[in-house]
């Protein structure tokens, strides 16, 4: 039995998420089929965590154990051979019988992207948020602050998370402009559910003058999603890369 480990970089946009559902496309319903067109096998596969519909990876982590006998690179080669072109797997490396891409990991990368322009993009409105209105992104930044480190982040989960815990340890979040795009970059141990897409919307409300940079830390001690601001849409976040 082998345990092999894949990275894989994906477009959301055609996919109901992640995660296997009934009747509609997904992205581990896509690598399973392929997996099963390569050796025959039936099985599920784990990944680092489920993305939402819409969400993009850069550096989503999948594992599987298969009683194939192919080397990891001739997984490599097969698995992209039967993938749609809107999935690619960048790697493929045969690891230990303990790895979990989920119970293994040690924390995660995330990206958004934001277009603030008044007309919106056509190139990358599956790629973006678009937003024709002002945001101070220096008024951002200072709500940001607010949010690093080791929370309760019950304001900025939603409603339906399942996590046994809502403590994270945010440990880095920045936001920059470069012309017309803004890019917000998060890096903790973990996320909860919609955590990075709440956090994005709360700082848009600071950002179009709504709430003060010092709003945010006051709504994360009132542990209160009603507080906060709205989810940001899922077609401009990426996850970036996971850490082992």
């Amino acid at each position: 039995m082998k345990n092999i480990k894949l990275i894989l970089e994906y477009d959301g946009t055609n996919y109901a998420g992640w995660q296997w559902q009934p009747n509609v496309p997904t992205l581990q319903a896509a690598l399973e089929e392929a997996i099963k067109r390569t050796s025959k096998e039936e099985l599920r596969v784990t990944a680092s965590g489920r993305t939402d519909a819409g969400v993009h990876a850069f550096g989503q982590v999948a594992n599987f154990k298969t009683e194939a006998s192919l080397d990891a690179y001739a997984w490599l080669g097969a698995l992209n051979h039967f993938l749609p072109a809107d999935i690619r797997v960048l790697t493929a490396d045969e690891v230990a019988p303990d790895f979990s891409a989920r119970y293994s990991a040690k924390g995660k990368r995330y990206g958004y992207i934001i277009i603030n322009r008044v007309i919106p993009s056509a190139i990358k409105r599956n790629y973006a948020w678009n937003i024709s209105f002002p945001l101070d992104v220096e008024a951002m930044k200072q709500g940001a602050s607010y949010l690093v480190g080791t929370h309760d982040f019950t304001s900025l989960r939603a409603t339906a998370c399942d996590a046994e815990s809502p403590v994270r340890e945010l440990r880095e979040l920045e936001v920059g402009r470069d012309d017309s795009r803004i890019f917000v970059s998060l890096e903790a141990s973990g996320f909860l559910r919609h955590m990075v897409r709440n956090i994005v919307g709360t700082l848009v409300e600071v950002g179009r003058g709504v709430m003060k940079p010092e709003d945010v830390r006051t709504i994360l001690e009132m542990r209160d999603r009603t507080k906060a601001g709205p989810t940001a849409p899922p077609q401009g976040l990426y996850l970036v890369g996971v850490e082992y």
